[in-house]
């Protein structure tokens, strides 16, 4: 796990893209942690939380949920990570994969604002302990520094092309 820890937060230090970071994020735990089998970054755009970087199987039809929708709007809405394990028994699960048997929602906050989420789907019934809650709500740490970051650097190139206009 000490591996993976400094991965994320080399990766989290790079100058890189929204797109580029989550996709990159996506993957590298999806292929480090062995009970990932779906991993999700959504962001929130107005009132729905949209998909920007994923790494699975197959894609998930979920590219935008409402916040308040689900266990990731959930998540978004209360800002408090969100642990299923057992997505049968439910009834806010919205479905993906028939394979899925648990998730597990942790907020990305720049500040105290909910900008995002990380989503992981298990193809196993519980498979959540404390170290994978901590590790996610850590991860989910830094990626709310350098989203935010990005986040701000989109923001301001925005306004110096209209004002430009």
């Amino acid at each position: 796990m000490a591996n993976l820890i400094e991965d994320v937060a080399a990766l989290c230090a790079k100058r890189a893209t929204l797109e580029a970071l989550t996709q990159s994020f996506s993957t590298l735990l999806r292929k480090r942690v062995s009970h990932y089998h779906w991993v999700g970054i959504y962001m929130v755009e107005g009132g729905e939380l949209v998909l920007k970087g994923w790494d699975g199987e197959q894609a998930t039809e979920h590219v935008r949920i409402p916040i308040g929708e689900g266990i990731c709007g959930l998540a978004a809405r209360e800002d408090r990570t969100v642990v299923v394990d057992d997505v049968s028994k439910d009834p806010r699960y919205l479905q993906c994969f028939l394979k899925t048997k648990s998730e597990i929602v942790v907020p990305i906050r720049h500040g105290r604002t909910v900008i995002g989420e990380i989503d992981i789907d298990c193809e196993k019934l519980a498979p959540w302990n404390d170290a994978d809650r901590a590790f996610l709500e850590w991860c989910a740490d830094r990626l709310g520094v350098a989203l935010g970051a990005e986040r701000k650097t989109i923001r301001k190139a925005a306004t110096r092309s209209v004002r430009r206009d």
